[in-house]
């Protein structure tokens, strides 16, 4: 599938113990968009949020599930093509900044956050090595 216009993108995979209160965070804060959300006995069992630059986030609540990280233990980087007006949006929602807005040796702008469940994101123009 070598196809100029084929793209892949990855989707993440995480759980929280408040799952609906990350999804506010992710789209609120972020800029993730929610494109589903599947509940079962008020818990979300299943939600999928978009990243506008494709691929996004699959996610839901903590339950018996044990082959998955437990949450607060995941980390994401994400792709973005203005990380100072997201940095900004970030730290007005209450995001706790991890690793501030700046530049990177190798050519990216750079920062990192954690969620409310304390996930770590981090955000950058470095769109990492493509093959030819």
């Amino acid at each position: 599938m070598s196809d100029e216009t084929t793209q892949t993108f990855l989707w993440h995979s995480m759980r929280a113990h408040d799952a609906r209160a990350l999804i506010r965070f992710l789209v609120d804060a972020l800029g993730f968009v929610e494109v589903v959300a599947h509940e079962q006995d008020g818990k979300v069992v299943h939600a999928e949020l978009s990243w506008p630059l494709g691929g996004g986030v699959m996610l839901g609540n903590v339950g018996d599930l044990t082959s998955v990280p437990q949450p607060g233990t995941a980390a994401a980087y994400v792709v973005t093509n203005d990380p100072d007006a997201l940095f900004e949006r970030a730290v007005k929602a209450g995001a706790a900044v991890n690793d501030a807005l700046h530049d990177t040796d190798y050519g990216s702008r750079s920062f990192s956050i954690f969620d409310p469940e304390g996930n770590l994101w981090s955000f950058g123009t470095y769109r990492g090595w493509v093959a030819p």
